[in-house]
């Protein structure tokens, strides 16, 4: 079960960081500004429900709170947990210094270590579910925040309509 969770990580690191900068280089693709950075705001329904529009690549990107903190987040069904960095996870109130980076991580950017961790809580809009296990890596492995299964399982749906995606607790 480690081996399976590490290995869609593994992929949804890669995906999430190299693909849109391969696409780039090839010159399919003018460049865009990061999905985090141009998130828009969630709709927030009454009963636990948000809504999220897709980007213009098709990325279900939102404004998060973890641990009751802002942070841009991007919608990863491979990811099997929560994916944040160092400094997001310094900005959460997680001590680096006593984490165990031990679960082998393999990217495009290399090697690395991952500590996995549990938040108090991960929302967006009404929605809410508390104690979400997430990876923490190191700031060059990963540059965006991935809201993974770990997060998403825990719903009672999510559901992507057209170009919106339903997430429903």
């Amino acid at each position: 079960m480690l081996v399976r969770t590490l290995v869609f990580v593994s992929v949804a690191v890669v995906l999430a960081t190299q693909v849109p900068r391969f696409i780039q280089s090839e010159g399919g693709i003018a460049p865009a500004a990061p999905a985090v950075e141009a998130a828009p705001t969630p709709v927030g329904l009454p009963g636990g429900v948000a809504l999220l529009k897709a980007d213009g690549r098709g990325h279900y990107a939102g404004s998060f709170k973890l641990n009751g903190k802002p942070v841009e987040g991007l919608i990863d069904t491979g990811a099997s947990l929560v994916a944040i960095n160092e400094t997001t996870a310094r900005r959460l109130g997680i001590s680096i210094a006593g984490l165990d980076f031990k679960y082998p991580i393999s990217t495009a950017n290399g090697r690395t270590g991952a500590a996995l961790v549990t938040l108090q809580r991960v929302e967006i809009g009404t929605v809410r579910v508390d104690k979400v296990e997430a990876f923490v890596f190191r700031d060059k492995a990963l540059s965006t925040t991935l809201i993974g299964m770990s997060f998403l399982k825990r719903l009672d749906a999510y559901a992507v309509e057209g170009d919106t995606m339903r997430l429903t607790r």
